[in-house]
């Protein structure tokens, strides 16, 4: 089997990025990456498709499981890579696991997953509860807000 240029390339910078730091090294993780050379890889078909290549093909099956909510499999798809950014995603991932929510399943179900409606709620609130030189106890806030609204609304009664 004839092998392209641009995958060796793209096989050795894998290996770097994985902490490979001799050819002996390189030509190791090269082997154990083999499969991704056979023409019906999903590597190899994402490159073909010209969606980007190696790289996309290793996030689109990273986005595909998070957004099933399903962080182990994607902190799965890094357990060979070595790198400073791949190491901050890996530990975003840690992190938050408990917080990433399954985004299809909510999409699905016609539950909004984005924080464009929160916003313009949250700054009308804001603007509601903002005088010139007010300050309020956290306490307080319910109650100011309860009559700084309905005084806004034309219900407060005088």
């Amino acid at each position: 089997m004839l092998t392209n240029l641009l995958d060796i390339i793209a096989i050795a910078w894998f290996a770097l990025l994985s902490g490979a730091d001799s050819w002996v090294a390189i030509e190791t993780y090269g082997n154990a990456k083999r499969s991704w050379l056979d023409p019906d890889s999903p590597y190899r078909t994402s490159r073909k498709s010209g969606q980007g290549g190696w790289v996309t093909a290793a996030v689109s099956a990273v986005e595909a499981f998070l957004w099933q909510g399903d962080v182990d499999s994607a902190l799965g798809q890094f357990n060979d890579w070595q790198h400073e950014r791949v190491s901050t995603f890996v530990a975003y991932l840690n992190k938050h696991q408990r917080r990433i929510v399954r985004y299809g399943y909510y999409q699905g179900e016609g539950i909004s997953i984005g924080s464009g409606a929160i916003e313009p709620t949250v700054k009308q609130i804001g603007r509601r509860i903002k005088l010139s030189g007010a300050h309020w106890e956290k306490d307080n806030v319910p109650q100011v807000l309860k009559h700084r609204s309905a005084y806004l609304n034309g219900q407060f009664s005088k």
